[in-house]
């Protein structure tokens, strides 16, 4: 198949903006359950659906998100129990003022902005007999409003209904092999600190939000501190060498401020530890 070919045959992409968290006595299932109707949807409808937060690659997931509200060609918006983050990532697309379709559970009440933009709702207990007349409504709605802004030079999801704007653009800058690699491995460190946070959430034996404490806080600046003194530009330095790790936990605990913010020197040793970012 020739390249031209291929890209005839990729379909566009339909992002996916919703809760994916327990939130206003909705579980994490059944938002699990509205994903994969949404899905359904969408490939009915003949586009890719792609929650706005996956890649392929690795990155910062807050810039992954931009980009894929600024370049998905169409996103359905779910603003039902209205997550905070949904209503940002939503407020974000209609910035763009690209095509965006919202719905919404019928619990939830409109929100004052954007009530003037349509809504599609569906039923929260997904009643088999509603739902099935929600994914009919939807695969028309995702059809005709991506035809339209298409075909109509005039089409507006949002900011055009009050008046002239000029419409947010995302710089792309060129940039040497060099410097994209060194911003990959910015990425690939934040990504690890992610993973991290979450590892902590679920099962630190000490503090379930130990990365909000002051004791971390503190922690990470006398580690920078530390570094610059002995001259050592990564944390994988002292990583892989065992006395600058001895060293490390022999000058946080030399400090009156690290020792009132700690609970003993497990806590001190572990939090030095997940302080320390792998590569």
């Amino acid at each position: 198949m020739s390249k031209e070919e291929k890209t005839e045959n990729k379909k566009m992409t339909c992002g996916i903006v919703m809760p994916i968290s327990p939130i206003d006595n909705c579980s994490a299932d059944h938002w699990s359950e509205v994903l994969t109707i949404l899905k359904e949807v969408i490939k009915d409808a003949e586009f890719e659906p792609n929650l706005v937060s996956d890649a392929d690659d690795s990155g910062i997931i807050q810039k992954r998100i931009i980009q894929n509200l600024y370049k998905n060609e169409i996103v359905v918006c779910d603003v039902s129990a209205k997550n905070p983050n949904v209503m940002f990532e939503l407020g974000l697309r209609l910035a763009f003022d690209k095509p965006t379709i919202i719905i919404k559970d019928d619990k939830t009440d409109y929100s004052f902005d954007t009530s003037v933009i349509e809504h599609v709702a569906y039923p929260r207990d997904l009643r088999f007999a509603k739902i099935l007349k929600f994914k009919e409504v939807l695969k028309s709605k995702i059809k005709s409003t991506y035809e339209k802004s298409k075909n109509d030079p005039n089409y507006t999801t949002f900011l055009k209904h009050f008046g002239e704007y000029k419409i947010t653009q995302l710089e792309q800058t060129e940039v040497t092999s060099e410097k994209y690699l060194l911003s990959a491995i910015d990425d690939i460190n934040q990504s690890i600190r992610e993973i991290k946070y979450n590892q902590i959430e679920n099962k630190h034996p000490f503090k379930s939000n130990m990365y909000e404490t002051k004791g971390y806080k503190i922690i990470r600046e006398e580690i920078d501190v530390f570094k610059k003194r002995n001259k050592i530009k990564e944390d994988l330095e002292i990583m892989t060498d065992e006395k600058l790790k001895v060293d490390l936990y022999e000058y946080l605990e030399s400090l009156d401020i690290v020792r009132k913010n700690c609970d003993g020197p497990d806590e001190l040793k572990h939090i030095m530890n997940e302080s320390l970012v792998p590569f």
